[in-house]
């Protein structure tokens, strides 16, 4: 085999090997949508609109009361939704209205629709 052959035969195999990349990348794209979806599937989204009663979780996690020990409660509230921010971020004010300095992630707040059922509609209005 020539010296020549042997180039052409590498640039041939060059060009292959740019073929076989792409053919990958688009493999794993497709394997990240597909988990994507799977994924999306059995994600329960949390959203709240302004004026809906809240119950936060206490922060930071793993602060426990020393007078209750394990038995320490980890949601507080009722707390009402003040205003959205973005990002899945929701602004907080007590029953009050006295309105908390930061934005809270809509996954550290649960409905309180859960515990108080009928009750919620009579807390909801102002």
């Amino acid at each position: 085999m020539t010296a020549d052959d042997y180039t052409t035969l590498m640039k041939d195999e060059l060009e292959d090997l740019a073929g076989h990349r792409l053919k990958a990348l688009v493999s794993i794209e497709e394997n990240k949508r597909r988990v994507a979806r799977w994924y999306d599937k059995r994600v329960k989204v949390k959203e709240f609109a302004d004026g809906d009663l809240v119950w936060k979780l206490i922060l930071p996690i793993g602060t426990k009361s020393l007078k209750f020990g394990k038995w320490s409660p980890n949601w507080e509230g009722p707390y009402r939704i003040s205003r959205s921010a973005p990002g899945n971020a929701y602004i907080l004010e007590t029953l009050k209205g006295v309105e908390f300095p930061r934005a809270l992630n809509g996954k550290y707040l649960k409905n309180t629709t859960l515990v108080f059922g009928l009750m919620h509609e009579t807390f909801k209005c102002r």
